[in-house]
């Protein structure tokens, strides 16, 4: 059986490495040669996931075609600004797993690009999953989500162990979005800890980002259940209160008058949010948050403004709201 692929390693297709490494042999695409040689010999990815040690089951290279050969198919864990290059790349006959969470340039999910492009065996991967604790074998579960079920039980099987449970699902636009429009919501909640706003704040801005999240899925063609599973609600919780999570670090920082970056890593929610705020102009959605997320990040809006956006709205009963 050939080694499962892992495209991209950055903190998680490095953590997603060292997952699949407990099930079998797993080989690490480093798009760099230079990153790749560093990781190979020194069984540990110091740049984006520090202190945690690469199994012996996992081999580093940075030749694409080498990486897939013989494989059924591969997990796709680059930034999703880089996902449409990388699939240009590999053969139609390979089944992808996308594991980034946000949107194609134009806007278009992911998955739906990867059928544009020749793919007939599609899946999206979601969930509560830091890198920085998955890597480290800590308890954690995640969501594989495919119109092709034999592909996400092989999924399944490939990452499940006692570490990591895995929950299959056929629902890929909920699963898929859900991942896109919470790092959105972790950048609200971000602003609302810089800001220094509170407990009650941060506890009212996740609840209404969860009914936010449920409007835009369900007009998507989502199912409700996922609205409340690992890929929404649970994510939702990770990345709106976790000290790991980049969203919501980035928001801090933008509100304590900082620049987000932070260390080179790709923060998918700052161009998320204003790919979501014109799709609900377009389509005449109500998605206040994402509208305040995408005018403060973008220099339009102060922070202050943002957050005072949302709480001058007319009022109107909880379930009209």
């Amino acid at each position: 059986m050939s080694p499962l692929p892992v495209l991209g390693a950055g903190g998680w297709g490095t953590a997603l490495a060292v997952a699949a490494a407990r099930q079998g042999a797993v080989t690490l695409w480093v798009r760099r040669p230079e990153l790749a040689a560093t990781v190979q010999a020194s069984r540990e990815n110091e740049t984006y996931l520090p202190g945690v040690t690469l199994p012996d089951t996992v081999h580093v290279t940075a030749d694409l075609a080498q990486a897939t050969h013989g494989a059924a198919f591969a997990l796709v864990v680059v930034p999703s600004v880089g996902v449409p290059d990388l699939l240009t790349q590999l053969p139609r006959t390979l089944g992808v797993v996308l594991c980034a969470k946000g949107l194609a340039p134009d806007g278009e999910r992911l998955s739906a690009l990867a059928h544009e492009l020749g793919f007939a065996r599609v899946a999206v991967l979601s969930g509560p999953n830091h890198a920085e604790e998955i890597g480290r074998g800590l308890p954690a579960a995640t969501v594989v989500a495919s119109e092709d079920h034999a592909l996400a039980l092989a999924v399944q099987t490939a990452l499940m162990s006692p570490a990591l449970r895995v929950y299959t699902s056929a629902d890929v636009v909920g699963v898929e979005l859900g991942g896109v429009l919470k790092n959105v919501m972790a950048l609200a909640a971000g602003l609302v800890d810089g800001l220094e706003l509170g407990d009650n704040a941060k506890a009212a801005l996740i609840t209404r980002g969860l009914r936010e999240m449920r409007r835009y899925l369900l007009a998507l063609g989502a199912q409700e259940d996922t609205v409340y599973g690992l890929s929404g609600l649970g994510d939702l919780v990770a990345t709106a209160t976790s000290r790991h999570s980049r969203n919501r670090a980035a928001g801090e920082a933008i509100a304590r008058g900082h620049n987000p970056a932070q260390g080179g890593q790709v923060i998918e929610g700052l161009r998320t949010a204003g790919l979501l705020d014109a799709w609900a102009s377009a389509h005449g959605h109500d998605l206040p948050i994402v509208r305040a997320v995408a005018r403060v990040t973008s220099g339009a809006w102060t922070p202050d403004t943002g957050i005072a956006s949302l709480m001058e709205r007319d009022a109107k009963a909880e379930e009209h709201g």
